[in-house]
């Protein structure tokens, strides 16, 4: 069954009923390599968010198995796999960006200006552990803010703490509300496409808020 997230995207395949019931149980490994290619490899596009919340439904509504025993841990397996993913695909992003930070900030082009990632680096010292957990939950960020941090050169140690504390809290919130309303209401599997739409508006509201307050940052410093 097409449901209403494909036909919006045009996509199959960013439909994680679509992924259960054509890869079954591949659908897990398909997951945490999305996860993985969105939180380090610069595809903002990808269904993150969607694909924890429904690996947790699937698993409170009996459609997913991850473990032999109770769901609750099957729950954690996910927990702990998907937050491995995240990490890892982290830690890659942020390799390439210290890969290709000294050229990049050596060069002061016309699109990546010099004094832009100087700033980056001063955000970074200032506010780099908030960046990497809250940047987590907002799409866009959530892909890029590691290549910056990377560019950046900030500080390995405190990188991997905070990427971990990030990916942590993202995974294991989202993956168990799908598992908790799952099973409450086990009839929102067959309603998924509404609940997914209802987390992609979720989650552009934080960028709507942030557009907005840089537009009257703008407006300020230009009265």
């Amino acid at each position: 069954m097409i449901g209403l997230q494909p036909l919006l995207l045009g996509i199959p395949w960013m439909d994680p009923h679509w992924l259960l019931q054509n890869f079954h149980t591949e659908f897990v490994w398909i997951g945490l390599f999305i996860v993985f290619i969105e939180c380090g490899l610069f595809f903002p596009f990808l269904p993150g968010d969607t694909l924890l919340f429904s690996v947790g439904l699937f698993v409170a509504t009996d459609e997913l198995s991850l473990a032999s025993g109770p769901n609750l841990l099957g729950l954690l397996v996910g927990c702990v796999a998907f937050t491995v993913a995240a990490l890892l695909g982290n830690i890659a992003g942020y390799e390439i960006g210290r890969w290709i930070g000294p050229p990049v900030r050596r060069h002061d082009g016309r699109i990546v200006k010099k004094k832009y990632l100087d700033r980056t680096v001063e955000f970074f010292e200032k506010h780099g552990s908030q960046a990497l957990v809250i940047g987590r939950f907002v799409p866009f960020v959530r892909t890029y803010v590691t290549l910056v941090a990377g560019v950046s050169e900030m500080n390995r140690f405190k990188f991997w703490l905070w990427s971990l504390v990030g990916a942590l809290l993202w995974v294991v919130s989202i993956t168990c509300l799908g598992y908790f309303l799952g099973s409450t209401f086990p009839w929102l599997s067959d309603k998924i496409d509404w609940v997914i739409l209802g987390l992609l508006v979720l989650t552009v509201i934080p960028i709507g808020f942030e557009w907005r307050r840089q537009r009257r940052e703008e407006a300020a410093s230009r009265s």
